[in-house]
């Protein structure tokens, strides 16, 4: 069983844990950045569609690439659901099952193990640059990853559970990715004012760190042990209306 989990824009600036492994495309990345380096405040900030300061501190990072102290992907983000991860107290055998089974997606690594070393930086998907042959970076990935992900999950046992967002599965030819896997895709409902179950990016983005560190610390290797899982009030609604399709399961969590 592999999973997939999506990046943060949100990152630490350093981390008391050491890298132990080298991304997969880190030549790739290299050159990605060195091209951002390049870039003035004004088009960083076109670029990643953020604030001067944000573009700024964007620039400084990119130019600071290959000096910048590198750690753990899994420790360098500081998003939603890496604060209910909390990844910097699981245990060393958690960390080494989450190397085998656990896939990080992002715009400029494209996938990352969790002890592969990164440093900080800022990437958008609608990005283009000569290096991407002016292609929006989830379309430059596409054909690079598609493959990848694939591959590593029929070499495990064909289950992907995917803790990733929409938003990422366009790095991927996702109706491969369906076609090819069994995917297993959690979804969280939180009640609204009203009572209405309602899926709640805040809570939705806990909730996929807090599953990803409780398959990582108990080792689950079987899509039905996810059921077992509970957060903040969340746990699986056997009687929720859930969606299946050839390939695809939903798992429905509601608080």
């Amino acid at each position: 069983m592999q999973i997939l989990l999506a990046n943060a824009k949100i990152m630490n600036e350093s981390s008391e844990a050491k890298a132990q492994s080298v991304p997969m495309f880190q030549a790739v990345a290299d050159v990605l950045a060195a091209e951002m380096a390049r870039a003035d405040v004004e088009t960083m900030a076109q670029m990643l569609g953020c604030s001067r300061a944000l573009a700024l501190e964007n620039c400084e990072r990119y130019r600071s690439w290959g000096i910048a102290e590198k750690m753990p992907a899994i420790m360098a983000y500081n998003g939603q659901a890496y604060k209910h991860l909390k990844a910097a107290s699981l245990s060393p055998e958690a960390l080494e099952f989450g190397n085998r089974h656990l896939w990080i997606t992002c715009f400029l690594y494209g996938l990352l193990r969790p002890m592969d070393g990164i440093v900080p930086y800022r990437m958008e998907h609608s990005v283009a640059l000569d290096a991407t042959d002016d292609m929006p970076m989830n379309q430059f990935w596409r054909g690079r990853l598609t493959d990848v992900l694939i591959d590593s999950v029929k070499a495990d046992d064909g289950i992907l559970v995917h803790l990733s967002t929409a938003e990422y599965e366009h790095l991927f030819d996702w109706k491969r990715v369906s076609r090819e896997l069994t995917v297993i895709q959690p979804l969280f409902y939180a009640r609204n004012s009203r009572g209405d179950l309602q899926m709640q990016a805040v809570w939705a983005k806990a909730c996929r760190g807090a599953m990803v560190r409780y398959i990582l610390e108990n080792r689950i290797t079987q899509p039905e042990a996810l059921t077992a899982f509970t957060h903040e009030g969340f746990s699986f609604n056997p009687s929720a209306p859930s969606r299946a399709a050839k390939n695809k399961t939903t798992l429905i969590f509601t608080q």
